[in-house]
């Protein structure tokens, strides 16, 4: 349970703000970001071990693990645990925050986290460059990108895996109807009640996230991944409102494929 006196302790909406500005990853967000994904995303320990498995099936020898939108670096973390050793890869982290990259490179060190790494500022609407590639991770990320832009950025991931790549994305969800929508959001805020937030923290954070944060259904994720070219879509993971799919970019559309 969070501390109220814990400068790291997520408490950016708890007094009552008389307008509320768009969310912004800036230096107080930084700042209690950890802690808010520990009680804002479901199952969040979870969901970076079973990205770190997966990420280590996938990850080949003298290749590129790359994070987009990789916030305070605890992906890479979760991935080097589940790399084979001897494994020779590199991480690329990209993040629009340097705030964020800033808490990622203290964290890094910290853990003398053993692969080359590079942390980048970029925002993802402006476009990137993915080279050399087994592994892409879009955790929580693609739904801050403007939709128009969305099926850009995933041709660019595409061109830029290797054969035999994967790409794994975490998003926010809407479900395909709206009686299950209301079920589904209403069940996620009385998760975050369970996690210490109040009633009024989670309506101004609704507020908040309203104009920036788009979700799409999991049906039409998984369509624009097959759109761009990913030869093997699946879901690894659904909580309500919130959905894993891993995309196998493979040699050949008839070719079955065991990972590496």
């Amino acid at each position: 349970m969070h501390r109220d006196d814990d400068l790291s302790s997520d408490r950016l909406y708890a007094k009552a703000q008389r307008g509320i500005e768009d969310f912004a990853f800036d230096a107080n967000t930084a700042t209690v970001f950890d802690d808010m994904l520990n009680r804002s995303v479901p199952l969040y320990g979870e969901l970076q071990r079973l990205i770190g498995e997966l990420a280590g099936d996938f990850a080949a020898d003298g290749t590129t693990v790359y994070d987009l939108g990789c916030s305070t670096g605890n992906t890479f973390v979760a991935i080097a645990h589940y790399l084979p050793s001897g494994l020779n890869v590199r991480f690329v982290g990209i993040d629009s925050s340097e705030e964020m990259l800033d808490k990622a490179r203290a964290k890094l060190t910290a853990a003398e986290f053993p692969y080359a790494y590079e942390l980048r500022v970029g925002n993802l609407d402006h476009g990137l460059v993915i080279e050399e590639a087994s592994v892409v991770v879009m955790s929580l990320t693609m739904q801050f990108v403007r939709p128009l832009l969305r099926d850009r950025l995933l041709e660019t991931v595409y061109q830029g895996l290797n054969h035999n790549g994967c790409f794994i994305l975490i998003e926010k969800i809407l479900a395909r109807h709206s009686l299950f929508n209301r079920l589904f959001i209403k069940h996620y805020y009385e998760m975050k009640k369970r996690s210490g937030y109040s009633d009024l923290e989670i309506a101004q954070k609704r507020e908040a996230l309203e104009n920036i944060l788009v979700p799409y259904r999991r049906q039409e994720n998984e369509r624009l991944l097959e759109q761009v070219g990913f030869s093997q879509v699946e879901t690894f993971f659904q909580w309500y409102n919130f959905s894993g799919i891993i995309a196998l970019k493979s040699a050949g559309r008839a070719d079955a494929h065991t990972p590496p």
